[in-house]
């Protein structure tokens, strides 16, 4: 079987407080909180994911935040994904730069790239992120009260990932099926299963960037997605087989994954697109209570009385 990436799967950040990256991923940008869980890596740390209704593979932005844990202001550099952009319907930036005005976020109009027109962002930890106006996006997105079909955010447009030098990296993305598109100055972009939003990459390089340093403010890592644990296992003897670092398959409960770095140093994961969120609760629930993993039941009563109080903005009447 020849492992077959199918696009983007999702992007994890570390953010400083909860109830900010709440009210800005939620109550802001309209994106649903498909689940409420815990870093499976620090029990006292939540992980939330946002995505469309279901949480689909391709729409997943997901946090880690860390505030009180001590966790420095991470550097953004070399070796990491520097900006993490959402694909909103062609038209719709108006809406958004007002809505962003309004909720007292800056926001700045992107110079066209590859005949694209967007807005750039941060949040209040010092995540970069882009809406990027498409005409080539059919996702049905997730809808809230004050954000209909006209504006909501259909899922990830692309992540731009920040390396020294191009070669490498290209040659790397090569061998998992990303292929070369487009080029823009130091830019390169880099598409997989017939590109558009949620299946392209933007390499963009700079020699002379110093190197990342993880920490609040930082993507962590990037992960693709794969149809299933055959061709998942099939990716990793492959790698493995090229020299590649690459960990054990590792059971997320919505998924299991691997992680390896690429020649630049970004991390990627590749996780399966099953079983998903709804293997816990309802659809209509999702993300409403605090899952966490069968191995952690256990620890419950002191898990949540180690995380802070939330409030999660209201998605929908």
């Amino acid at each position: 079987m020849t492992p077959r990436i199918l696009g983007l799967h999702h992007v994890t950040a570390t953010v400083d407080e909860a109830q900010a990256d709440l009210d800005l991923c939620v109550g802001t940008l309209g994106l649903r909180l498909v689940k409420t869980t815990v870093n499976f890596d620090n029990h006292h740390v939540y992980h939330f994911y946002y995505g469309d209704e279901h949480g689909t593979p391709g729409t997943i932005w997901t946090t880690f935040p860390y505030k009180g844990h001590g966790v420095a202001v991470g550097r953004k550099g070399a070796g990491q994904v520097v900006t993490t952009s959402f694909s909103v319907p062609h038209g719709a930036l108006a809406f958004w730069r007002a809505r962003l005005a309004h909720a007292g976020v800056a926001a700045t109009d992107v110079e066209e790239r590859f005949g694209e027109t967007g807005v750039a962002f941060a949040d209040e930890s010092g995540l970069e992120f882009e809406l990027v106006a498409s005409a080539r996006d059919p996702r049905h997105p997730w809808t809230v009260d004050d954000i209909d079909g006209s504006a909501a955010i259909r899922g990830l447009h692309s992540v731009t990932m920040l390396v020294r030098e191009a070669g490498p990296t290209l040659e790397f993305l090569a061998s998992l099926g990303w292929q070369e598109v487009a080029r823009d100055g130091p830019r390169i972009r880099v598409a997989v299963h017939g590109g558009g939003p949620g299946h392209t990459i933007d390499v963009l390089v700079d020699p002379q960037r110093p190197p990342a340093l993880n920490g609040l403010g930082t993507v962590h890592h990037v992960a693709m997605g794969i149809g299933g644990a055959e061709e998942q296992r099939a990716l990793r003897q492959d790698l493995l087989a090229r020299g590649v670092r690459v960990t054990d398959i590792r059971d997320r409960c919505y998924f299991t994954s691997i992680y390896f770095r690429e020649p630049g140093g970004v991390l990627f994961e590749v996780a399966t697109v099953t079983p998903g969120f709804a293997i816990d609760e309802p659809l209509a629930a999702l993300g409403t209570a605090l899952k966490l993993p069968a191995w952690e039941e256990a620890s419950r009563a002191d898990i949540e009385r180690g995380l802070p109080a939330i409030t999660v903005p209201r998605q929908r009447t």
